[in-house]
């Protein structure tokens, strides 16, 4: 076996020999070291600021559902999901989880013209029509424990995330819902 082995190899065998016997990988002395990436948890910055507002944002959302959700869940018969930018801001989705259908009914008439009020600015935003598509909300009979939502349209990115909001819907009102 020596004669097909230059005497070259000699070491480097010894080094691999001796790497698996100590459960270490061996590496040539020539081999560059790479530094290991940094661990996947690490944020940068504007990660961890936009992290830690999302968190504030859905702690405001638990606390308003605690103290208006119920008021709207007894009368209504729909629990709010919440109120969320889409679209790069340029459009507000409210979303609600129908509870009751005989109570939430009046929520998808489509007779009814629902608005979006910005509380720091007073802009009213309404639910932009398409037109191939019709207006960009739902319009049927509710089904129990299935989420409805509508599209505000947000032209000049009025609304901001953090800012709050009131949904009108006919009579149906939802205020201080902060905007996620």
């Amino acid at each position: 076996m020596q004669k097909f082995l230059s005497p070259s190899f000699g070491p480097c065998i010894a080094a691999l020999l001796l790497a698996a016997c100590a459960g270490t990988p061996a590496l040539p002395p020539s081999a560059p070291v790479h530094k290991a990436p940094p661990p996947a948890f690490a944020q940068s910055p504007a990660q961890a600021a936009a992290s830690a507002q999302a968190n504030s944002l859905a702690a405001e959302m638990r606390s308003w559902a605690a103290g208006q959700g119920a008021y709207l869940k007894r009368t209504w018969g729909v629990e709010v999901v919440g109120v969320h930018l889409v679209s790069s801001d340029w459009m507000l989705e409210f979303k609600y989880r129908v509870l009751d259908t005989e109570k939430a009914a009046p929520l998808l008439d489509e007779h009814v013209k629902p608005y979006l009020l910005d509380e720091a600015s007073g802009a009213r935003l309404a639910v932009p029509a398409m037109e191939n598509v019709g207006e960009l909300r739902q319009h049927t009979h509710p089904d129990p424990d299935r989420i409805y939502f509508m599209l505000f349209g947000n032209g000049g990115k009025i609304v901001p995330r953090g800012g709050h909001v009131t949904v009108s819907i006919g009579k149906f009102q939802a205020a201080g819902l902060p905007v996620q």
